[in-house]
């Protein structure tokens, strides 16, 4: 018994041997990093110290720290950043859909600012900003260096104010000045329309009126067609759409699914993950939808555009989107300021993250850019356009009702407005084409 003791003294002595010789250097480790975080906060204080001390003029020690810890999130990542208190007002505005500025969405790409895309109706869209410009000088100023927060503090101003932004464009050869007239920004998050057969549902962003704008103005365009039976189908018209919300690209993808899941997001721990699906309900009706696209659509736009295409329930067209994969968290701090802190990837249903990728279409279609000298050119007829009717002495088709005719002259009427739109947007009436095309395939019953 003596024996047994002594030998079960021993093995917890070797098993405290054993756990020691593990967790000491786990907790030198440990030690280590927390002293080398420590003295690194040291090093803050007394740079902070000096610069109060020794900087040449004055400053403002509040200023100073918001600067750092602005500084610490920006070196993150593009979209990582510190939002003053009136920069976290103003966000709040903006999801509300009203709020002064150009209207135009940008990022950092190599030390410059780059529009994501210009907001439909605003002064940056109507002065001819597109999506992929660069902005390198504000007022004559270079932009060259400083911060996304800070060139974008460069280009506020009050309502009414004038503002020269240069830019520089694939396909010019050199850099040329904008100006543009600040406004109030009026954010009509969706705008809904029909063209022939098809209704269009232009979604310009993502805040908290998205989906209920969608709602509505779908109702109404069928109501007005004389139900969803007159309807050959749906195009919700992604391109330039910024994101936003993610709560309302979730809604909007769900209005067009029955099941299965809509996106989900990654963050750094396991139990960091949420998974978003779809509930039963279709507003659609199943009735075929085409998504556009195009490198102004991004984030939230991404989510919608990536849910619909991998569940088959969408063809999307028109060019690559702009792949910003990334989840921004906005977390309160004291003193009314906020944090911009990216903390998840998202994914598209199949798996597929599109951070730096972004969404690519089913069937790529470009915009073709208008010459600007095409407005004057002079209309001729085109060679051979006489038909059969132009002929002297031809005979009238007598065979025809008067309703008969109606209805010919009704689809003539519609195959010229169709030809109109593809001159003023190519890519939506290819959508529209490919509608007509799926639903002449359906079987008459």
């Amino acid at each position: 018994m003596k024996k047994f003791a002594m030998a079960a003294l021993g093995g917890t002595l070797a098993g405290v041997i054993a756990t020691t010789q593990i967790a000491g250097p786990l907790l030198a480790q440990e030690a280590a990093k927390s002293s080398n975080v420590y003295e690194q906060l040291d090093l803050f204080g007394d740079i902070f110290e000096r610069i109060r001390a020794q900087y040449v003029e004055e400053v403002e020690a509040g200023e100073l720290i918001e600067a750092a810890i602005d500084g610490m999130l920006t070196s993150l990542d593009p979209h990582s950043s510190y939002l003053s208190p009136d920069d976290a007002a103003q966000m709040r505005v903006q999801t509300r859909g009203e709020f002064g500025g150009l209207g135009i969405e940008v990022t950092q790409e190599e030390g410059f600012v780059k529009v994501v895309s210009p907001i439909d109706g605003t002064p940056a869209d109507e002065a001819g900003v597109e999506a992929g410009d660069f902005i390198t000088h504000v007022n004559g100023d270079s932009v060259l260096g400083l911060t996304l927060d800070e060139a974008v503090e460069m280009m506020r101003g009050p309502v009414g104010s004038e503002i020269l932004i240069t830019i520089v464009r694939e396909g010019e050869t050199e850099p040329f000045d904008v100006s543009i007239i600040r406004d109030t920004i009026k954010l009509t998050a969706v705008r809904t329309r029909t063209e022939g057969d098809t209704v269009v549902l232009r979604i310009t962003t993502f805040n908290d009126q998205t989906y209920g704008n969608l709602e509505a103005g779908l109702k109404e365009q069928v109501e007005a067609a004389g139900g969803m039976d007159k309807i050959n189908g749906i195009v919700v018209d992604l391109r330039n759409n910024p994101g936003g919300l993610l709560t309302q690209a979730i809604r909007v993808s769900d209005a067009f699914l029955e099941e299965g899941e809509i996106v989900s997001t990654r963050g750094r721990e396991i139990q960091d993950g949420e998974r978003f699906n779809a509930t039963a309900g279709d507003l659609a009706e199943g009735k075929p939808i085409v998504v556009l696209i195009n490198g102004g659509s991004a984030s939230a736009s991404e989510i919608v555009a990536g849910a619909l295409q991998d569940h088959r329930r969408a063809i999307v067209v028109g060019t690559k989107s702009f792949g910003k994969g990334s989840v921004q968290t906005v977390m309160p701090l004291r003193g009314d300021g906020a944090m911009r802190l990216t903390t998840a990837r998202y994914y598209t249903p199949s798996g597929r993250s599109i951070q730096a990728l972004g969404v690519s279409p089913d069937i790529v279609v470009a915009q073709p850019r208008r010459r600007p000298d095409a407005e004057n050119e002079e209309e001729t007829p085109a060679r051979g356009s006489r038909s059969e009717a132009d002929l002297r002495g031809s005979l009238n088709n007598d065979s025809l009702s008067e309703d008969e005719i109606k209805q010919i002259e009704a689809d003539r009427a519609k195959a010229e407005a169709a030809a109109a739109l593809r001159e003023e947007d190519y890519q939506l009436a290819y959508a529209i084409d490919i509608l007509k095309g799926l639903n002449a395939l359906v079987p008459v019953e």
